[in-house]
């Protein structure tokens, strides 16, 4: 499997490497939040293997459900200013605490808001250390 891939004038990372990063990135988040903040519980037995579940459904979520919600609230989100798009980073998290029941809780809608907004600058993050990578392999190759 190659790790990055040439198309034409194109270089790109592998997409199940961009992926794979990406869960990493994210699991490593919540376990970090987690443990700074005790109103977000996963269950204790097996924190890693929930948190690459939660992160697992977030993804899932993200890809189907949250279109749909940019979508409906277009016009919200404009009128302000884009400060009503976290909110939906938190439906998507309060969502993955309804699903998991017992394993996964949010008690605290603020803490919630904080958990999203980490997410957020991982996502900035791994984003920029992957663009980081495609330009060395782009100066070397």
């Amino acid at each position: 499997m190659q790790l990055i891939i040439k198309e034409k004038n194109k270089v790109r990372i592998n997409r199940f490497i961009d992926w794979i990063l990406y869960m990493i990135g994210y699991t490593i988040v919540f376990i970090l939040v987690t443990s700074l903040f005790d109103s977000i519980y996963i269950e204790p037995n097996h924190a890693i293997i929930n948190s690459c579940i939660i992160v697992l459904l977030i993804y899932i979520l993200n890809k189907t459900i949250k279109p749909i919600l940019v979508t409906l609230t277009i016009p919200i989100t404009g009128i302000t200013l884009g400060l009503f798009y976290p909110c939906i980073n938190v439906f998507i998290l309060k969502l993955v605490d309804w699903i998991l029941g017992p394993y996964f809780d949010i008690n605290n809608l603020w803490i919630a808001l904080v958990a999203a907004i980490l997410l957020s600058i991982t996502n900035f993050i791994m984003e920029k250390i992957i663009a980081r990578i495609i330009r060395t392999v782009k100066k070397n190759g």
